[in-house]
């Protein structure tokens, strides 16, 4: 195994130990117990007294329940996993991985306010912010993901209240400088929000400066494509009030059948991305190789853009990337190559055990025109299958284009 090949799965094979053994009680009763936490499903909760209803306040920081929209023991279970694998200390989990995106830009801004995004941002975060956020009086202004200090400083205004970074995009994988990010909102009172979905496990978000980490768990925590769920983690008391009581003026929750899947997903993402980032690796070196490919888009080869952010950062990748073709080759040839292939699914989601196929051409820079592909570009996701077949299958696929 190569060096690099050791680097994108070393974060998922050490995290092995503790996906399996938190977020479950460690104390085992004499009368024994389930390895699986059960799943209570309920929305009424009784008291034996009001006295002891009303010192329960579910409107304050901490996990305490009246109602079940507020939560349930397998949603804290579920959440304490989640905080330990970002390195914060509270999570809320919702019902989409939009709704984590949602939720804090809905907490922390209002009306005057002003929002920074990147240009590469996942695309229903783009209309939350075009849509809901503009009609709340917020603006929003894009930059590009590759901006300098300098660049990102000069869109910063008094009214910036959260600068968002996604990182990398996930459909032009961009690595964005994080901790610079970080250090332009903090001087300027303002918070960084931080897509994560990429980077679970393998990026620390506090440790450079982030103060909202969002997760679309409905990808690899769930890791089975049988789940829409999302989460908030923070790691300041003062933020966590904050999101929590959003929450709960919102009435956003999560399901309890959907917390014991994901919390169960949980339990093998290390084992399963260990194997995936390898095999992603392996096909994105590979497909570097073919003459119909002009660029391959994962951040763990050096012309990535951000790659030395990814090597200064990360500890390890995913099975997520994209791929550029030669400019000779139209998207019409490249649509007809997607629905030839076999192995690949067409699907707008990814993190799930099966590979994934998505044309992406339409997902590039729409504001800021800069640095995004010229050409015809489509995203892969790799799944649990062998690799020589998912190259077999792509070689049959980019055989058949014409340029």
């Amino acid at each position: 195994m190569s060096d690099l090949e050791k680097q994108v799965s070393a974060g998922w094979s050490r995290m092995g130990s503790m996906l399996v053994r938190e977020g479950r009680p460690h104390e085992i009763p004499e009368s024994g117990t389930f390895v699986n936490a059960p799943v209570s499903r309920g929305s009424t909760v009784l008291f034996p007294s009001l006295e002891a209803m009303n010192r329960t306040d579910g409107r304050s920081h901490a996990h305490k329940v009246v109602y079940g929209a507020m939560g349930s023991p397998i949603q804290h279970q579920l959440e304490e996993m989640l905080s330990r694998i970002e390195g914060g200390t509270h999570t809320q989990v919702v019902g989409s991985g939009l709704a984590a995106c949602a939720l804090p830009l809905l907490a922390f801004l209002g009306c005057g306010d002003h929002l920074l995004l990147p240009d590469s941002v996942y695309g229903p975060t783009r209309r939350f912010a075009g849509t809901m956020l503009q009609r709340m009086g917020v603006t929003t202004t894009y930059y590009p993901p590759t901006a300098s200090h300098d660049e990102v400083l000069a869109l910063m205004r008094p009214e910036t209240k959260v600068l968002f970074a996604e990182s990398p995009g996930s459909h032009t994988f961009e690595v964005q400088d994080v901790p610079m990010l970080a250090e332009i909102a903090h001087e300027a009172g303002a918070l960084l929000m931080l897509d994560n979905t990429w980077g679970i496990g393998v990026f620390q978000p506090f440790t450079h400066g982030v103060d909202v980490s969002i997760q679309a768990l409905s990808k690899y925590p769930a890791g089975h494509s049988d789940v829409i769920m999302g989460s908030v983690t923070v790691n300041d008391d003062a933020c966590w009030k904050t999101v929590r009581d959003a929450a709960i003026q919102l009435g956003l929750c999560a399901g309890p059948d959907d917390c014991w899947l994901t919390l169960r997903g949980l339990r093998t993402m290390g084992v399963r991305l260990a194997h995936q980032s390898r095999s992603a690796l392996e096909i994105a070196q590979w497909l570097k190789t073919r003459p119909e490919v002009a660029r391959v888009l994962h951040p763990a080869l050096e012309d990535c853009p951000g790659h030395e952010f990814w090597k200064r950062d990360f500890t390890g990748a995913c099975g997520l990337f994209g791929v550029e073709l030669q400019p000779g080759i139209s998207v019409e040839t490249t649509e007809r190559m997607i629905d030839g292939l076999s192995l690949f699914g067409i699907g707008a989601s990814w993190g799930g055990y099966e590979s994934l196929v998505l044309p992406t051409t339409g997902h590039i820079r729409r504001v800021t025109g800069e640095g995004g592909p010229t050409s015809a570009t489509f995203r892969l996701h790799i799944g649990l299958e062998d690799v020589e077949d998912l190259k077999t299958d792509l070689a049959r696929g980019l055989d058949s284009l014409q340029f």
